[in-house]
């Protein structure tokens, strides 16, 4: 009997443990998340189509795709060799090549450098959370 209750304990702390959220909770309480990396662009070819979110992509819009930050999350987007900056809300997942922390549409990369370059270092600081969304 004690071997059962110690199986179906072990069980139950298993589940718990995989159905944790305190990695997307420690993301969500830092109001003043800023992080330095890699920034690149959307190629053309994504132009109009479906963003993680569910809406349309377009190259104009003031748009960035972030691994982590939640949908809806404003963030101040900074070329370090320029000091030009952007801001930008989230609204799909990426960029997914090592390096790089965020994509930008390609007007708000023009804004702050020349696409001919194609990556940039930059900082990305959020800036707004109110108007995100549960992703």
């Amino acid at each position: 009997m004690k071997r059962i209750k110690l199986v179906l304990f072990s069980m139950l702390l298993v589940m718990l443990t995989a159905c944790s959220t305190a990695p997307r909770q420690i993301i969500n309480q830092q109001s003043d998340m800023s992080e330095r990396g890699k920034a690149s662009f959307y190629a053309d070819k994504y132009h109009g189509r479906t963003t993680a979110n569910g809406e349309r992509f377009s190259q104009q819009a003031a748009t960035a795709a972030h691994l982590r930050l939640p949908f809806g999350t404003k963030v101040k987007v900074t070329n370090i060799a320029n000091n030009k900056s952007v801001v930008v809300r989230i609204n799909d997942r990426g960029p997914y090549i090592r390096g790089r922390i965020i994509d930008l549409s390609k007007a708000m990369f023009k804004k702050i450098a020349d696409p001919k370059v194609g990556v940039i270092d930059v900082t990305v600081t959020v800036i707004d959370k109110s108007n995100t969304a549960k992703d």
